[in-house]
């Protein structure tokens, strides 16, 4: 799909960024800028900074960074032409028609027709509960305790014994049979045809984060009933069961600051009648990586609901090291006596519930926990491989100061001596290859360049040429007095190239436009680093001496690293010895040069 770029330029021109983004978050101003807590991650003290002035927005605690689009986009999780509608729609801009390839018509028209069918589908099913036949759900219902309101707001629905019923209804809606097929609402049957995947279920429409219906899980309703107690939708071209999870299309907009990840359906509907709207399920699989990072986009706090029996715990368990992975942090809500969130909120309350969440045990704490109930702590042994296992645990941490916090907490709940434990954990790394290596911070020169250190040469070198677009920027005017020294080549990653070429053409132009920029590129891990050009933060320097002289360093540094660079090439690319060649003449000069920022 495409729109000419002066539509895109307008619409984006006629909705002011923290405009659009006070509708979504409160913003408060700070200096020329407008900060909050970013919505993005959950956090305490505000790192997300929106500027009027450039029309950009960036997250300094998780990295997101983009323009008005970028983050409609984002927050409400939607595509490009899809931000742009809704953001045209605020400006009253009418859009003209978007052209698409032929192949990007035909995927979407399959894609829509798909999509038509479920809905048709989960049409069917909610009246179907609502009807004569539906008594027996309802009464399942019920017993679950569950409100018209609630049933309504997830779409339930119940699939009748004879499932043949829904393949008339589509047939009639005009849907064929490999349509249905495809959808995975029915399957091919050597005797009898196409036959329906589910009969006889409660059914819950799974949807996607835009209240799509991608998919359904159905529920037996009693001990007799046949089958197994829940059955979901088979994959199918609009249902990634790893990449999905229920309740998510309302628990993305709770803004509670985390996500309660559940085992059911139930366990989340009944947690969202109680209040608790931040509450998600996976999809009749295991907890996976793609599931942990659609939960990223909009927290990295997760607090875990599993079911307090052992297969609860084991998948407890897995989580937290999924979400280890994934750079998030977990929690465990401690359900007991109860085995659910279900039934724990049924016999003690909400509130009960939310002191329970206020109080969720500490990730590592609740694996050392159930590490503690393989071992006799009665038989000195057992008690002593007990310890062992710890240690090797801790070794994990690569901090210092975050290990020492963990070896206090442990040998204080498990009255182990703080030196005795932290000797055995210097043993143990001693055996094992040492401690897990934690991220080394330097601290800044003057310029903001990162000194010497174990930092890559590479991440320096993005780093001078982070410093000098910001720098250029926020001083639009410096350009006219270095041009003669730097040009995009002089940025060997391709994004920053790519940035740097736009931005010095707008700024010959007299119309830098940094929001323009982003829309260059249309991955959003693109647009965050390119927002991150504009973004970086500079060295806070009172004297104007001061202040040239870091200027003049980073010029340098970004001009040295490009000269290396072609030099590295200059034998087997005669393109690469040309700009090697002028870099050292322009490096020579510019050692020489003084440059006033006034």
């Amino acid at each position: 799909m495409y729109y000419p770029e002066e539509i895109v330029e307008e619409v984006r021109q006629r909705n002011d960024i923290v405009d659009v983004i006070s509708g979504y978050v409160g913003l408060q101003k700070r200096g020329s800028n407008y900060v909050c807590c970013c919505p993005f991650h959950g956090e305490k003290t505000p790192s997300f900074y929106v500027s009027r002035s450039k029309q950009i927005y960036k997250c300094f605690g998780c990295g997101e960074g983009g323009n008005v689009t970028s983050f409609v986009m984002k927050y409400e999780n939607c595509t490009f032409p899809e931000a742009l509608k809704i953001l045209a729609d605020k400006a009253g801009v009418k859009l003209p028609e978007a052209e698409y390839s032929e192949e990007a018509k035909r995927r979407e028209s399959r894609r829509q027709k798909l999509l038509a069918v479920n809905k048709e589908a989960a049409t069917f099913y909610y009246y179907q509960l609502r009807s004569e036949r539906g008594s027996k759900a309802r009464e399942y219902l019920d017993k679950r305790a569950l409100s018209d309101a609630t049933r309504k707001n997830f779409g339930l629905g119940y699939a009748p014994i004879k499932g043949e019923e829904l393949l008339i209804y589509l047939r009639q809606k005009g849907y064929t049979d490999d349509l249905i097929r495809d959808v995975g609402l029915a399957k091919v049957d050597e005797r009898r045809g196409t036959v329906t995947q589910f009969w006889n279920r409660v059914i819950f429409p799974i949807q996607d984060i835009n209240h799509r219906v991608i998919g359904f899980g159905g529920r037996i309703m009693g001990a007799d009933d046949k089958g197994p107690k829940y059955l979901n939708s088979p994959e199918t071209e609009i249902f990634d069961k790893s990449r999905n999870l229920y309740g998510m299309n309302y628990a993305r907009t709770a803004r509670t600051g985390n996500i309660i990840l559940c085992e059911g359906y139930m366990d989340v509907i009944s947690m969202h009648q109680s209040g608790f709207t931040q509450a998600v399920a996976s999809l009749g699989t295991a907890f996976t990586l793609g599931q942990a990072g659609l939960i990223k986009k909009y927290t990295k706090d997760v607090l875990l609901a599993y079911d307090s029996d052992g297969a609860g715990v084991k998948a407890a368990l897995r989580a937290i090291g999924i979400l280890k992975d994934a750079g998030m942090s977990g929690k465990i809500i401690n359900m007991s006596p109860y085995k659910d969130p279900d039934e724990f909120i049924k016999n003690l309350g909400k509130e009960a519930f939310q002191e329970r969440i206020d109080h969720a045990e500490n990730s590592f704490l609740f694996e050392i926990r159930m590490l503690e109930r393989d071992y006799d702590m009665s038989d000195p042994e057992d008690k002593t491989n007990f310890h062992n296992q710890i240690a090797r645990r801790l070794c994990d941490f690569g901090e210092d100061v975050e290990r020492e916090n963990y070896i206090e907490a442990i040998a204080d709940k498990y009255h182990i001596g703080f030196e005795n434990l932290r000797k055995l954990v210097v043993n143990m790394a001693a055996k094992t290859g040492g401690y897990a290596v934690a991220p080394v911070q330097r601290e800044r020169p003057k310029s903001g360049i990162n000194g010497k250190g174990r930092n890559s040469l590479k991440e320096n070198t993005k780093k001078a040429q982070r410093l000098l677009l910001t720098w250029l920027t926020d001083n639009p005017q410096l350009y006219a007095k270095i041009k003669s020294y730097v040009s995009p080549d002089d940025f060997t990653d391709e994004l920053y190239k790519k940035v740097a070429q736009r931005m010095f053409e707008d700024i010959e132009k007299g119309r830098l436009n940094p929001a323009g920029i982003i829309d260059l590129f249309e991955d959003e891990k693109e647009q965050s680093e390119a927002a991150s050009l504009f973004t970086t933060q500079l060295p806070e320097l009172e004297s104007t001496q001061d202040q040239e002289k870091a200027f003049h360093d980073i010029l340098v540094r970004v001009k040295k690293n490009s000269y290396e660079y072609y030099l590295e090439r200059s034998g087997v690319d005669i393109t690469a010895l040309s700009l090697a060649i002028e870099g050292k003449k322009a490096l020579e000069e510019l050692n020489k040069t003084h440059i006033s920022l006034n």
